[in-house]
């Protein structure tokens, strides 16, 4: 019978030596991600590592990937967090055997190993092909917002530029010398002890000053080239209102909207008085008009909608007439810190970030990654299904497995384009709105059997959309990428390295940790 509690004894020496086997389960996720990498190629990674020379022996590549995937497997991103564990976490002690590097090492690796993510990804890929994952039956498409390493205040306009640039610049260099100085220790030598100065320039302030610089006006260009294609396009669609021809959608903003607005006015009072016409001949006639009557011009519904259309339109002209009242925010503009960053609507509001764009299986394995800079998913579908089908080719050529073969491709209705519905590639299906929306439309409208032989894509996307088995394929969409996507988010809701190519390929690392982890969970069951 116990009597006391169990002695703390802090200070005893070990008496045997230390076998980290037992540290932890067998079933841990450090030992599979071990497992893991060493079934991987890193030849690639291997070529980015110094041999020999002077100094002492460089870290071991496959340890250094085993110890930045579980770091993302865990959310832990920063390298100084990383470094830190290594002291404190016993599974990353087990990882790095005890002898961690430091935190400029890790930053450095995951820098010099960006271009060999992506083939690490596949090869992640082939292990849960061979694993029994990868159901592409059903694959899912959609994006998410992820912010970069930048502040959204750090964004500034032409004029800001104009006035500033280059006395930052000035100003930015002479620190660089005060530092360079200092790093030196005043001796006009660069120390063997200190990180070479070109190494140790973290904030590179001078060269994102100017890469903002070029980013914004590489955007300016963009826009006047938008600006004359639209205004193009709008000259021809008044061109055409004029002359009588109907024109589709709503009439765009610029110097011709008034102009076809009055056009469509004309069109529309011209079109029902020959109504007014056509039915009083025919009753001067004493012929018996067949079906109602036309209604007073006073109470023609689209006429009335035109004249509104008509005022809309004057009050804008007159509104860019009269110039703004006060001085308002640059319209085209760039970050400072990160200049291929964007600013990004969300539900939340805006952040500084990319558009990360997730191609997930149904058992939810991502099988396609890509970062982009504008707001808008509806470019970024065609590219995502290429890329999720040359992966299911790639792993049915290695399997042989049916289940490796693509389905249906399903998206919500941000992808919703005539040209993504007719692109080549696999069956796919695409909201037309919002699921309330779509929801009403099917139970009002329902529709059985297949589209007409001469519907457009469109109607025939919006047909099946109106059937219940389209109803019920389209809703495992949600249940499949979103889990997916919020799961993901855990791993990386911020990039931590600057620029769109950095950003892509921190995105395939994140990807490889979440698939990774997908593959372990699964093991048990398998």
């Amino acid at each position: 019978m116990a009597k006391s509690f169990r002695p703390v004894l802090r200070d005893q020496p070990m008496l045997l030596p230390v076998d980290m086997r037992e540290w932890l389960p067998q079933d841990h996720l450090a030992w599979f991600v071990l497992e893991t990498v060493e079934a991987l190629d890193i030849t690639a990674l291997e070529r980015t590592r110094r041999r020999g020379g002077a100094g002492a022996a460089g870290y071991d590549p496959r340890m250094l990937l085993g110890l930045l995937v579980y770091a993302y497997c865990q959310g832990v991103r920063s390298s100084r967090a990383i470094e830190r564990m290594c002291t404190t976490d016993v599974a990353f002690r087990v990882l790095c055997a005890q002898d961690g590097p430091d935190h400029t090492t890790i930053a450095r690796f995951r820098a010099d190993s960006q271009d060999a993510f992506t083939d690490l990804f596949a090869q992640v890929l082939m292990i849960a092909a061979r694993a029994g994952l990868g159901r592409f039956g059903m694959v899912a498409i959609d994006g998410t917002k992820i912010a970069a390493n930048a502040s959204i205040d750090a964004n500034r306009g032409q004029d800001w530029f104009d006035r500033h640039v280059a006395g930052v610049v000035t100003e930015a260099q002479e620190t660089d010398r005060a530092e360079d100085a200092e790093a030196r220790g005043g001796d006009g030598d660069d120390r063997p002890d200190r990180v070479p100065a070109a190494l140790g320039d973290r904030t590179r302030r001078r060269e994102r000053i100017q890469q903002a610089a070029e980013e914004l006006k590489a955007q300016q260009q963009r826009r006047t080239r938008g600006q004359a294609e639209h205004e193009a396009a709008a000259l021809a669609r008044r061109r055409r209102s004029e002359q009588g021809q109907p024109v589709v959608g709503r009439i765009p903003n610029g110097p011709h909207r008034l102009a076809e607005a009055r056009a469509h006015l004309a069109r529309e009072i011209a079109s029902h008085q020959a109504k007014l016409d056509r039915y009083a001949t025919l009753v001067a006639a004493g012929r018996k008009p067949m079906g109602r009557p036309p209604v007073p011009m006073a109470d023609s519904t689209r006429v009335a909608r035109s004249r509104r259309v008509v005022a809309n339109a004057e009050a804008a002209a007159a509104a860019v007439e009269s110039g703004p009242a006060g001085k308002g925010l640059p319209k085209v503009v760039a970050n400072t810190t990160d200049p291929q960053s964007r600013i990004m609507p969300t539900r939340r509001g805006f952040l500084q970030g990319y558009n990360a764009q997730v191609a997930v299986t149904s058992d939810q394995l991502i099988v396609a990654v890509q970062v982009g800079q504008t707001p808008n998913d509806q470019a970024c579908f065609t590219p995502m299904m290429d890329a999720a089908q040359g992966a299911a080719a790639w792993m049915h050529a290695h399997t042989g497995n049916p289940d490796h073969l693509v389905g249906t491709v399903l998206a919500d209705a941000g992808y919703n384009s005539d040209a993504n519905l007719t692109a080549a590639g696999p069956d796919r299906l695409i909201a037309l709105g919002k699921r309330r929306d779509d929801q009403r439309t099917a139970a009002q409208e329902p529709a059985h059997g297949p589209p007409s032989a001469d519907a457009t894509p469109r109607k025939a996307n919006a047909h099946r959309l109106r059937t219940r088995e389209g109803r019920d394929l389209y809703k495992r969409r949600a249940a499949t990428v979103e889990p997916g996507i919020g799961n993901l988010k855990k791993i990386i809701d911020r990039f931590s390295r600057r620029g769109l190519e950095h950003a892509t390929s921190e995105l395939h690392l994140a990807a490889t940790a979440f698939n990774i982890l997908k593959i372990h969970r699964a093991a048990p069951a398998a």
